[in-house]
């Protein structure tokens, strides 16, 4: 009988070690944890040891990602708390980028909002943006998340030579078509330490992110 045959032998046959129980520990194996010969039922011990470690491995992973969208899920609700007590339409972009500063811990945040209503004409989250930065914002169908690659955004943060990497959210109305809707703004987040935003990040918190800004900021855009 070949191996495929005395596999398939035992798999018809689950209780043969049980009718033929001193095998187990006759027949010997060679442990790769060891190297020495060890009985049938040492090797399956040593397989289930290594299957909880695995598992362990994987719940503790899980455990910490659960604890991290914990905390980002703490910082969010602390960040929608201080947009929810702005009373002037105007006063929003300041608390909004200063408070992602303290509830994030971002060491720099700003924003950029075009098409506002002539009320806000000249003052500062209004001013700045050319064509081409439009341009770029209506091409992110994600925010960005990494290096600094000179982005005329990034130059609009009070710090910006210090900038090594950076998230840019595009900001659309509510209700535009998702991601191809066109854009009204970017919110711009900066750091001087260039592993705190990579690529390999999650995005799914910037998005949320970028639809509650949108949301807040939408009453400036005429």
């Amino acid at each position: 009988m070949d191996a495929t045959a005395v596999l398939q032998y035992l798999t018809d046959h689950p209780h043969f070690f049980e009718e033929h129980a001193s095998l187990l520990g006759e027949v010997k194996l060679s442990s790769p944890l060891t190297g020495r010969a060890v009985s049938l039922q040492e090797r399956q011990m040593e397989v289930m040891r290594d299957k909880y470690k695995a598992l362990e491995l994987r719940m503790a992973e899980l455990s910490r990602h659960a604890k991290e969208n914990e905390t980002i899920a703490g910082r969010f609700h602390s960040w929608t708390q201080a947009l929810l007590q702005v009373r002037e339409d105007g006063a929003m972009p300041r608390v909004l980028a200063d408070s992602l500063k303290s509830s994030f811990h971002v060491p720099q945040a700003t924003l950029r909002l075009w098409g506002a209503k002539p009320e806000y004409t000249g003052q500062w989250f209004t001013a700045g943006a050319s064509d081409d930065a439009r341009i770029f914002a209506n091409s992110l169908m994600a925010p960005y998340c990494g290096a600094n690659n000179d982005f005329e955004a990034v130059r609009w943060l009070d710090d910006a030579g210090t900038v090594q990497s950076t998230v840019i959210i595009p900001l659309r109305k509510p209700g535009s078509a998702g991601s191809k809707g066109a854009t009204f703004g970017l919110l711009i987040l900066g750091s001087p330490d260039s592993e705190r935003f990579t690529s390999l990040m999650a995005t799914d918190f910037l998005v949320h992110i970028g639809e509650t800004a949108s949301t807040a900021l939408a009453p400036l855009v005429g």
